[in-house]
């Protein structure tokens, strides 16, 4: 009997080739400033998404070879559990929720919606603690990313007036 081929490595290492070929295909149109005269952004993505597609085929070219990791056998690492697909869906869900709130809710509301929609997808207890925690760490990421860095991620409307959190 011929040995099952491990789908899910292949589509995993699939993926990699296509978020880096995407992300190729989008590199170039990165602005550059006129005054740049170095390294432009470009060069980052560019080697990322490269990686990404060298790896990815070449790990698919591996399994394709009949070489695959081996198997978990740690002694926490249930073979029979089923997958859950309702976790899988609400997960899913939040995600996409998550997108569609970030410009009308801001970025720290959509996030700390996701934390908390991830927290009782995977049943944390008690659910309260982990609602303040996805909080607390959606206004630190703000904080650190559009205060500090200076990144543009959208304080929606009720952090609109509180400057250290505008990137």
């Amino acid at each position: 009997m011929p040995a099952k081929r491990p789908i899910g490595e292949i589509l995993f290492a699939l993926l990699f080739v296509s978020v880096g070929a995407a992300g190729l295909l989008t590199a170039g149109s990165i602005p550059i400033p006129p005054s740049e005269t170095g390294i432009g952004p470009r060069a980052f993505p560019y080697i990322v998404c490269g990686l990404l597609v060298i790896v990815g085929t070449g790990i698919v070219v591996q399994v394709l070879r009949g070489k695959v990791g081996q198997a978990e056998e740690g002694e926490d690492l249930d073979v029979t559990a089923k997958t859950d697909w309702v976790a899988l869906a609400k997960l899913v869900g939040f995600v996409v929720l998550h997108i569609f709130l970030i410009e009308p809710a801001g970025w720290p509301v959509a996030a700390a919606v996701l934390f908390s929609g991830a927290a009782w997808s995977l049943e944390a207890k008690p659910l309260w603690k982990a609602i303040i925690i996805s909080v607390v760490l959606a206004l630190v990421l703000q904080y650190v990313f559009g205060g500090l860095l200076g990144i543009s991620l959208p304080p929606g409307p009720l952090l609109e007036g509180v400057p250290f959190f505008h990137g």
